[in-house]
């Protein structure tokens, strides 16, 4: 068996769970969490708000290229151990995971020079190991040597009411079917954009966690992969 620190890459569909799964393996193993998704969104955040994206969805990519390797993007821990993303000092966590966000999230990590931008932050964070991170290329773009990879999947259906009760405990006024129609448009345009499409790693293990529980997504994992690296995710009194 092997020993020592490793790296997981955990990449799939939206809505599925990645960044709640991902946050928990990290803690139970003593591991650093990076949000992929945070920098993605950050850098659409910085993008919206600074005038590159106009009403219609239209990008400015020659502008936004031009000032985006001055862009700070910094993860910061709470007072309750929570990653916070922080866009040039700013603790921006709240404002990055709105609709108006979301909608435009996609258009913007397809874009290749975003996604060098963002790739090299990741593996500058992955050099010492002792890293679970998720996202849709970790484990193709990203990391493809990392020792475990996952990709997690599950119905249109069951992540479209996911997403929906999430936006609704917000108070986002969000319709189921405008929820899953934007989940159907962001899962196209992550397989098909020309750069790092989304896409299964061929030695990732899927995990569909459709009717799956967080206990039942840490048992398969306890089970399945960690035994291989002396590893096993201790919950100890973290809440799920």
């Amino acid at each position: 068996m092997a020993s020592g620190k490793i790296i997981i890459a955990i990449d799939g569909y939206s809505s599925t769970g990645k960044s709640t799964f991902a946050k928990l393996v990290a803690k139970g193993l003593g591991y650093i969490y990076a949000d992929s998704g945070a920098l993605y969104r950050a850098v659409t955040y910085f993008a919206y708000t600074n005038g590159f994206i106009d009403d219609r969805g239209n990008i400015d990519k020659e502008n936004l290229q031009r000032v985006l390797p001055k862009v700070e993007i910094t993860f910061r821990t709470n007072k309750k151990g929570d990653s916070q993303t922080f866009l040039n000092g700013a603790n921006i966590e709240k404002y990055i995971r709105q609709s108006t966000v979301s909608s435009h999230v996609s258009p913007i990590a397809e874009i290749p020079f975003v996604r060098d931008f963002v790739n090299v932050m990741l593996r500058r964070m992955g050099q010492d190991k002792g890293l679970v991170m998720d996202g849709r290329d970790i484990g193709t773009a990203v990391f493809p040597n990392a020792e475990i990879k996952i990709f997690m999947t599950a119905s249109e259906q069951v992540r479209a009411m996911r997403r929906f009760k999430e936006l609704q405990a917000k108070g986002e006024k969000d319709t189921f079917e405008s929820v899953l129609e934007n989940l159907k448009k962001r899962d196209y345009i992550d397989s098909h954009r020309e750069k790092d499409p989304l896409t299964k790693a061929k030695d990732a293990i899927e995990l569909d966690n459709s009717s799956m529980s967080l206990e039942d997504e840490i048992e398969w994992l306890n089970t399945i992969l960690l035994p291989n690296f002396n590893l096993k995710v201790e919950l100890g009194q973290q809440e799920i």
